[in-house]
């Protein structure tokens, strides 16, 4: 689902748009650290236009890659600082999860790729999502990194 599609239908802006985004940046650097991941490297800017990045995720699902396109996009914001509103560094991610570009290049201009994002963004809204990263467990929805444990002995509750 598409974050600033999301926003636009519940009327709302990121956290990263208020007075709050110094402090909001500096605790995810301390909850990545806490969870023993790599020091975060804000891409510049951030946040940045992500429709064609969604779009090739998006893509990646069609295909079984989501989850690898997912952690390569990934590494290149918060690992590497890249801007993935920039459509190479997209192309880079899709690279290092076996992807053609040019696949993922014709993906992203096509109106099924577009249509399936819509349709994914406005389903999420449906549900009652209003941010990310969001888990549902059955129709509870756990929105939040912070929100994980919580989300884990959910899960672990329903078997």
């Amino acid at each position: 689902m598409l974050l600033g599609g999301l926003f636009k239908i519940h009327d709302r802006r990121s956290w990263s748009e208020t007075d709050g985004r110094d402090s909001g940046m500096r605790e995810v650097e301390r909850r990545a650290a806490e969870y023993g991941l790599p020091q975060v490297r804000w891409p510049d800017p951030w946040p940045g236009n992500m429709l064609a990045a969604m779009r090739a995720a998006t893509y990646a699902a069609q295909i079984g890659k989501a989850v690898s396109f997912a952690l390569a996009a990934f590494r290149q914001a918060f690992n590497a600082g890249r801007d993935l509103s920039d459509p190479d560094n997209v192309m880079i991610a899709a690279a290092a999860c076996e992807l053609h570009p040019r696949a993922v290049l014709g993906a992203i201009e096509s109106e099924s790729v577009k249509t399936a994002l819509r349709a994914a963004t406005e389903e999420a809204a449906g549900r009652g999502v209003i941010g990310v990263p969001t888990l549902a467990v059955g129709d509870q929805l756990f929105w939040g990194d912070d929100r994980l444990p919580e989300a884990a002995k959910a899960a672990a509750a329903t078997g």
